[in-house]
């Protein structure tokens, strides 16, 4: 069945171009018009995605061809934009960016070709303006395939703008959709893991109506949309989810109560790919968010906790300070309560957290271990994972892929995998395993091995039946 799927991808030349605003820009204004949106990132970045559901109100999805494959990312992209007038898609890095720094592979321009959506081009023209005919000529023709429909000033003053929008069309024919000015007030702040995220910016709302205002002014919001609406209509298909390992009951949500995944999310704990918790949900498990930071324990409820990654470093004197949650949290696990724990989450179960400022604090000490800061990436990018030896989730030589990015590291980084990064093949030992967890630096993609997901749901539903025996 053919579905009609209106879609842009928002590139770049490089990192730092304006991607994240120029979207949200663009989002703000399909809002204004009346316009259903939908929004997506290219990659495994965490950040911007929030940034874009601060803007539509509901969740922003990553594409990522490394992780899911072709079919896969047409299918899990056309789940949210089947709903939507017009699906807005920001780039990761460079648009020819990709594996190893030397493959077009898991590029932005592998998921627009994927996707077969018209790009358009946001370049940075605050210190440059003819020699901007070359780049822009130079990314067009670098692929006969290119897909780049249209450019976006960034950073430039509004009286330049009718002549370089002259000198684009006429020099390249290639269509200029607006404009964005330098707007001070309006720069999104970076740290360590890339922007700060949207909570932490003061009076982030305001902006965005600021933003939604310049945009009606100067991007070209009709000439978007057409663009968009050039995009061929796509095949859907079933997405099939070939769990083998689950209770045939749980998939069928029978009278049993569905097991309850208590999830991690405040300022510390907040980075999850959309699609692993709702690959979650589709296994029939209940996902339930609690705070390792403010709350006193963990749901009673809960069945499973999943502890995900995002900045605990910068909290480790507020996490140590919570005594009840952390022995809450070992004393649940101790009693093999399932959990699978990623990069921040792995360092919270240690024994011991180093912050920035070299002060170590406390963490729940269900594994063993220390971490430390170490000031620069300590590992960063894909990497394929292979289990080496039979654990909870993973049985032995089975394979999922994930991806790392942290500045801390640890000295018990675990030997139940083996990750090993494309093209390279560099390769090392992590991740941490037991009769009913698993905790390491990766962050997990759930698709690339969806038994993962269904034998964690499935040890979710064994606690939970056990659980509920005991309190009878």
């Amino acid at each position: 069945m053919k579905r009609q799927a209106p879609r842009l991808v928002i590139a770049a030349p490089g990192s730092g171009s304006g991607k994240t605003l120029a979207v949200c820009g663009i989002l703000t204004s399909l809002l204004a018009a009346g316009k259903k949106p939908a929004a997506f990132k290219c990659g495994p970045d965490y950040i911007d995605p929030m940034f874009h559901e601060t803007v539509i109100g509901t969740a922003s999805k990553n594409l990522d061809t490394f992780f899911a494959g072709e079919e896969l990312v047409r299918q899990l992209f056309l789940e949210e934009a089947k709903q939507a007038d017009l699906s807005v898609i920001e780039g990761v890095m460079g648009y020819y960016d990709g594996l190893a720094g030397t493959s077009l592979s898991a590029s932005t321009y592998d998921v627009a070709r994927t996707l077969e959506a018209p790009v358009i081009l946001v370049v940075d023209a605050a210190k440059t303006s003819v020699s901007v005919m070359a780049l822009l000529k130079g990314f067009r023709e670098f692929r006969r395939d290119s897909l780049i429909r249209g450019v976006i000033f960034n950073q430039l003053s509004p009286s330049r703008y009718e002549g370089m929008k002259q000198l684009t069309e006429e020099e390249l024919d290639i269509p200029v959709c607006g404009y964005l000015p330098k707007m001070e007030d309006m720069d999104l702040e970076s740290r360590h893991l890339g922007l700060v995220m949207p909570g932490e910016i003061k009076k982030w709302k305001e902006k965005l109506q600021k933003l939604e205002k310049q945009c009606r002014i100067s991007l070209d919001l009709p000439l978007l949309e057409k663009i968009a609406s050039t995009a061929p209509d796509m095949e859907e298909g079933e997405l099939d989810i070939p769990v083998k390992e689950i209770s045939q009951k749980l998939l069928q949500k029978d009278s049993q109560k569905p097991p309850v995944v208590a999830v991690a999310k405040d300022a510390a704990f907040s980075f999850y790919y959309k699609d692993n918790l709702r690959l979650l949900e589709k296994l029939g498990a209940q996902l339930l968010e609690f705070s390792p930071l403010n709350d006193r324990e963990i749901p009673r409820e809960a069945d499973a906790l999943l502890l995900g990654g995002g900045y605990p470093e910068l909290y480790g004197a507020h996490l140590e300070a919570n005594l009840p949650m952390r022995q809450s949290v070992k004393q649940a696990l101790s009693s093999g309560m399932p959990c699978m724990a990623e990069c921040g989450g792995f360092l919270y179960l240690q024994e011991e957290m180093e912050d920035p400022e070299g002060r170590h604090c406390k963490m729940a000490g269900f594994l063993p271990g220390k971490s430390f800061y170490k000031g620069r990436l300590s590992r960063f990018g894909y990497v394929s994972l292979t289990a080496q030896k039979d654990g909870a989730f993973a049985k032995e030589k089975e394979i999922i892929r994930g991806h790392e990015f942290h500045y801390m590291d640890t000295d018990a980084n675990g030997d139940a995998f083996q990750a090993c990064k494309p093209i390279t093949g560099r390769n090392w030992e992590c991740g941490v395993t037991g009769e009913a967890f698993y905790a390491g630096f990766p962050h997990l993609y759930l698709y690339s091995m969806p038994d993962f997901a269904g034998r964690f749901v499935r040890k979710a539903e064994e606690y939970g039946k056990n659980r509920r025996k005991q309190q009878l």
